[in-house]
């Protein structure tokens, strides 16, 4: 249910962003003629322009220039990167590593000389903060630069692997960013069908789980059974980070399609008893590994209850994306799982079908035509997501993302439910299958806590 945006408005950044910067270096005065004269440098960063970029960044960086000129020069810096090709940003990033880095003899020497008292601290932690850092506090201070450091930040993650250093710049730039997007900053709105056309149209491009086709679907999702939530950052008041689909229904949900269904029936509100988290989207590439959703939801049931104070039950309809990946790379490990008998009536099913014999080929098969094959999948099917989700970890938590994200915040591995999602996606993650994980709110302190120091996992499955 939780998912990664990865698709990009970049285009209407770009021009919102260069025409908001144009705007604001109009509004500096003229440089004089004793000032540093500013080159603009080409799209790759190619000769001399790499050189001519280096200076206006140590200009930016010069204590004993005016505020009003670096600031201006950061604005034509700003101006030069939204104009940059891909090789051109790389280059910009590489010379951010190699160039403004730590003074290391610096650290080393102030380290040595440390002293427990106030001056000497105030020296060390002067010291471990790389002179970069200067200029991405200006780029905040631009019209629109928050958002310009969230989506240069998302450049650098496509790319922070080539070069060694640029993994410790995206991290810098990861706590500076934690500390703008702190939770406290942070505004929870309900999106409505009343809500902006250009507010909707991103629900529509940002949707991560499951696509919104068009206005007739979104109008369904926002209808009177359905809520929708969403965070907001002051200085970017139109752009969502991160939102909530929510359905109300009675029980527990188990499948997508009557969610979805733009023919179904309304629901009386005042007869709903549950709320189904059906989708989390994450819109900003650039803000990976900023976690806002365990207090998206904790709010986002707060505000439920308010609205809908009836209701007992609060659980997601979650797909479980990680399950087939790893059953494709330990298909013996799967079978030993299975009982005797299965793996016997396995190889029955998987001959009809002329696949290998093993439960990740008969799943790849067309075996939904098959109401035999299809009926027998179900029970091995669970049988081995339950052991992936409970048994199978990355550290001490969950292997699977989804299962790790919902369980770290203090829920229960409820119930999974066969034929839950259809779509060509459903099928091929988890061979159809989706889990509800229920948010018992008098136990998530305690789900919490005992998964995130013991790993161990509140669950109603059988693995």
């Amino acid at each position: 249910m939780l998912r990664q945006q990865t698709r990009s408005s970049e285009g209407s950044l770009f021009n919102r962003s260069l025409s908001r910067l144009k705007e604001l270096w109009g509004s500096f005065p003229s440089l004089t003629d004793n000032e540093t004269e500013q080159q603009q440098a080409n799209i790759d960063l190619e000769g001399a322009s790499l050189d001519v970029l280096r200076g206006e960044i140590s200009f930016c960086l010069n204590k004993s220039v005016g505020e009003m000129a670096t600031r201006k020069q950061a604005v034509q810096i700003a101006r030069q990167y939204l104009e940059f090709s891909e090789q051109g940003k790389q280059r910009f990033f590489e010379l951010l590593a190699e160039d403004f880095d730590l003074d290391y003899d610096k650290v080393k020497a102030s380290i040595e000389k440390w002293q427990p008292d106030p001056k000497s601290t105030s020296q060390l932690r002067r010291a471990l903060e790389s002179p970069r850092l200067t200029l991405l506090r200006q780029f905040n201070e631009l019209p629109d630069g928050i958002k310009f450091l969230v989506n240069m930040r998302a450049d650098l993650l496509s790319i922070k692997d080539k070069t060694p250093g640029l993994q410790s710049l995206q991290q810098e730039m990861k706590q500076l960013l934690h500390a703008w997007f702190d939770l406290g900053f942070l505004q929870l709105e309900q999106i409505t069908w009343d809500s902006p056309t250009s507010l909707l149209e991103k629900l529509i491009e940002y949707e991560a789980v499951h696509a919104i086709n068009g206005w007739s679907d979104l109008k369904n999702r926002l209808s009177s059974d359905r809520c929708c939530f969403a965070f907001f950052h002051p200085q970017m008041p139109d752009e969502p980070l991160i939102f909530i689909e929510v359905a109300l229904t009675q029980g527990l949900a188990g499948e997508m399609a009557p969610l979805l269904d733009e023919d179904a029936p309304l629901l009386d509100t005042d007869t709903a008893d549950t709320a189904i988290f059906y989708s989390i989207s994450n819109t900003q590439r650039g803000l990976a590994g900023i976690s806002f959703g365990n207090f998206l939801i904790k709010n986002v049931v707060a505000q439920l209850l308010q609205q809908f104070p009836h209701l007992s039950q609060f659980s997601t309809l979650s797909p479980i994306p990680g399950f087939n990946k790893w059953l494709t790379a330990n298909p013996d490990k799967a079978l030993a799982i299975l009982t005797e008998d299965q793996r016997q009536e396995l190889k029955v099913h998987c001959e009809e079908l002329g696949v290998a014999a093993n439960l990740s080929a008969l799943l790849a098969a067309d075996w939904q035509s098959n109401t035999e094959a299809s009926d027998w999948l179900e029970a091995p099917t669970k049988q081995l997501i339950s052991h992936y989700l409970v048994a199978e970890k990355r550290g001490k938590g969950a292997l699977d993302p989804v299962a790790n994200f919902h369980l770290s915040n203090g829920s229960k591995a409820g119930r999974l439910n066969w034929l839950a999602n259809l779509s060509q996606r459903g099928i091929k993650e988890s061979g159809s299958v989706m889990i509800n994980y229920v948010y018992e709110l008098d136990k998530i302190e305690d789900n919490c806590v005992a998964y995130v120091e013991k790993g161990s996992v509140a669950n109603d499955l059988t693995a």
